[in-house]
């Protein structure tokens, strides 16, 4: 049996489909597998030695988010409860979908022996290698003993470059994973600089399937009969919502959103003609699917409106210098699909991006190898494993 080492369970509507996406393939493989349940039991020295973690710039950015959700929760009761309501939703959809489940493991000790009852334990894909998560020693397998495969299925760091007082932990984790590949160009560069390994570069999972293979997974539902944008915005900045705005009154469509979800945007109360918050991943899809336009920054995103051939516009949600920028995986994806056309740009002209016809044939000629090679990964890393 297979144990999984994945983020299921985090309300963020990509990360969980592509949680989805990865249980179906090793369903479709015959694969039999348990999500693993990890319950952090830290004593008064493992707190101590996670105190240089709190300083990690890329975790300082994510609970600056946080905190600013908690805050517009205080300062909102109407945000307050639809956010309820939104992780209500969430809610559902987990216990739907990932059934099965490991035992608790309580404590890092019952993470280590529980580890025993697997013949391989894989870990991917979206950002959980990042900087800021290392201590945990989760994702990267540290708890998994020597004797046991270990894989890596298109993992990511999420940064352009790993902080150099983490480089040598680094490295001897990633020696420790027998089978790696990497979800972005840039990740398979930094394990190569590591430990001198050259490493696969494979597709999110979310492009394992295909539009008809997702329509299988979670069903067709339309429920918006006039034409829309589906503004999916993760980021604050104002001028995406402006320029959004300026292109659904020229082109003559509504605008879809939701709102607040990695953080509380006071001024995003006044963008969007409809933002509902009772939405699920299997929701959200749909609201992307029946989509006329969509305008997004986040990575997730842009796969799923490849996947549905939409017409889509895709923002840069940091700045490329920010220490903290996750853009890494936009490049990966824009370069290995040739889509650059579809990146924001303020010296293009946004309707223009939109209406301009996308050759999804070229496209999904280029998704084709690149799922050929991501399986050939499969069929060598899962061998002899039942």
């Amino acid at each position: 049996m297979i144990g999984l080492c994945i983020n299921y369970f985090h309300e963020n509507y990509g990360g969980m489909l592509q949680a989805l996406s990865t249980v179906k393939m090793l369903e479709k493989r015959g694969l039999d597998y348990e999500l693993i349940q990890y319950e952090k039991h830290y004593s008064l020295w493992k707190k101590v030695k996670q105190i240089p973690r709190l300083f990690n710039s890329v975790l300082i950015n994510d609970k600056k988010e946080a905190i600013k959700k908690r805050f517009g929760r205080y300062k909102s009761s109407k945000f307050k409860k639809n956010d309820q309501v939104r992780l209500l939703a969430f809610d559902r959809f987990k216990k739907t979908y990932f059934t099965k489940l490991s035992p608790v493991f309580k404590g890092y000790e019952a993470l280590s022996k529980g580890a025993n009852r697997y013949s391989a334990v894989v870990t991917g894909s979206d950002q959980l290698w990042s900087p800021a998560g290392l201590p945990t020693n989760f994702y990267n397998l540290m708890f998994v003993p020597s004797t046991i495969r270990k894989i890596s299925i298109a993992s990511s760091f999420g940064v352009k470059d790993i902080p150099w007082y983490q480089k040598r932990r680094t490295r001897f984790f990633l020696n420790r994973i027998e089978y790696i590949s990497m979800r972005e160009n840039r990740g398979s560069k930094i394990v190569k600089e590591l430990t001198g390994r050259t490493v696969e570069t494979i597709l999110d999972p979310v492009f394992l399937f295909n539009e008809q293979e997702w329509a299988d997974i979670i069903p067709l539902s339309k429920e918006i009969n006039e034409p829309y944008i589906f503004a999916y915005f993760l980021g604050s900045n104002t001028k995406y919502r402006s320029v959004v705005k300026e292109a659904a009154k020229e082109l003559g469509c509504k605008i879809v959103t939701l709102r607040h979800l990695d953080q509380y945007i006071k001024t995003d109360e006044y963008f969007g003609d409809f933002a509902p918050y009772d939405v699920d991943p299997a929701r959200f899809l749909n609201i992307l699917r029946f989509a006329k336009y969509i305008c997004t920054d986040s990575f997730h995103g842009t796969v799923l409106s490849i996947i549905n051939h939409k017409h889509f516009v895709t923002f840069n949600r940091y700045d490329n210098n920010s220490k903290y920028s996750k853009n890494s995986r936009i490049d990966t994806l824009c370069d290995n699909l040739g889509i650059q056309e579809n990146r924001f740009n303020v010296s293009k002209n946004i309707l223009n991006q939109l209406v301009k016809e996308i050759d999804y044939n070229k496209i999904d000629e280029k998704l084709f190898r690149l799922k050929k090679n991501a399986n050939s990964y499969f069929d060598n890393v899962f061998e002899g494993i039942s």
